[in-house]
């Protein structure tokens, strides 16, 4: 979309609060897909005969091919119709939940995956550009936070609730119950979203440019990285609290619940903070993350720690998703889209290389070695952001 043709033509700020609104809400749905598996790993490792590090890679699979797929379905993409292009994805989600509900085996399982994940970048590189446009860029970050509350509702109540109903129907039964989700949000996606102005449709010629911009391509690789240490670990969380905290499996839905809860207070933080000082901002909570994936491992039995281990590992974890995604469309203000959906693609490379990268140390020195790879890689990203600093934009400006 032409930043142009969005500030000749501002939106009201009701309609624009109702718009971002209502993307909040489909981002829930969407999230929900794509982390549901997160809380289900160790039931479909028991129904499919896997182990858990195995049924993991279903995690990569999803992250790799938004990673691949991400920025040229953007681009091929974003110059539809804003409301008929979110309302598509959905229906796409509805679908690939319902054959994710019917898999009976492995591979029909990886094609439910398959299939979403590439809608998915599409979604967060139109809708991020959608919400910080309609915002101004004086609030771009806090209206991107506010989409971005999905994901922490999603952990709050779409990925606990899934688990805790896997408990009583079936990690199917979740599947089901997306499905019908994903359904009734593109119907309101439909009623309830304004027509948008056509974007414009920028040549792809153009738009590649962006990967000459090496301060773009500097924030694009330290996505890579922080979400490399988010995901060494949350994607065995489930696993955690059952296996090392000795959570009844029952109950880990509950958990992870509270560590959604956690997260709201990350998400209004890193989105006021990403506005003023994203660099730093990633700093900070990668650094927090870092401490609380390490500390929530080592001291899972501790009953007395486990609960701030926990909180502050969730805080950081969902502070980085806005902080992340404003910080690379801040890299490229005349391609937002675009440079939104990089950052796409970019945080799921790592969320494949964390799975990856989690599933491997599991074997070799145990589930709790998850939380010190972890901080390992969270101290990576951290002595990167002062080299990051130190690049001037593209154009010197």
């Amino acid at each position: 979309m032409s930043t142009h043709s969005v500030a000749a033509r501002p939106a009201a700020p009701p309609a624009s609060g109702l718009a971002i609104g209502v993307l909040a809400v489909a981002a829930f749905a969407i999230v929900s897909t794509e982390f549901l598996i997160v809380g289900l790993l160790p039931a479909m490792a028991r129904d499919l005969a896997l182990s858990v590090s195995a049924a993991g890679q279903l995690v990569t699979l999803f992250a790799f091919t938004v990673m691949l797929a991400g920025p040229f379905l953007t681009a091929a993409l974003s110059h539809l119709e804003r409301r008929r292009l979110f309302t598509a994805i959905l229906l796409v989600f509805a679908a690939a939940n319902a054959l994710a509900a019917l898999a009976s085996d492995l591979w029909v399982l990886a094609l439910a995956r398959f299939i979403p994940a590439l809608a998915l970048p599409v979604f967060w590189g139109t809708a991020s550009e959608t919400a910080a446009q309609l915002a101004g860029p004086s609030r771009a970050g806090q209206a991107v936070s506010r989409v971005y509350l999905g994901i922490a509702a999603a952990m709050l109540f779409g990925i606990p609730l899934g688990t805790l109903a896997a408990s009583a129907v079936g990690w199917r039964g979740s599947f089901w119950a997306l499905a019908a989700l994903s359904l009734l949000l593109a119907a309101l996606t439909r009623a309830g979203l304004p027509a948008l102005p056509q974007p414009a449709r920028p040549p792809l010629r153009r738009q590649a440019r962006l990967l000459k911009n090496p301060l773009l391509i500097a924030n694009v690789a330290l996505s890579v990285t922080v979400f490399t240490a988010m995901f060494t670990a949350y994607t065995y969380l489930a696993d955690i609290l059952e296996r090392l905290a000795g959570v009844p499996p029952q109950d880990v839905g509950w958990w992870l619940m509270g560590f959604g809860a956690a997260g709201l207070a990350g998400n209004w933080l890193g989105g006021r903070a990403v506005d003023r000082r994203p660099l730093g901002a990633t700093l900070v909570f990668t650094g927090l993350l870092g401490l609380g994936a390490l500390a929530s491992t080592a001291l899972a039995g501790a009953s007395a720690w486990r609960l701030p281990a926990l909180a502050a590992w969730s805080i950081a974890n969902t502070a980085l998703y806005p902080v992340c995604q404003v910080r690379v469309m801040k890299a490229a203000p005349q391609a937002q889209a675009l440079a939104g959906t990089l950052n796409v693609s970019a945080a799921n490379a790592g969320i494949g290389l964390g799975a990856m990268l989690g599933g491997m140390a599991i074997p070799q020195w145990g589930l709790a070695s998850v939380g010190g790879a972890a901080a390992a890689v969270a101290l990576l990203a951290v002595l990167a952001v002062p080299c990051i600093a130190r690049i001037r934009p593209a154009g010197g400006h």
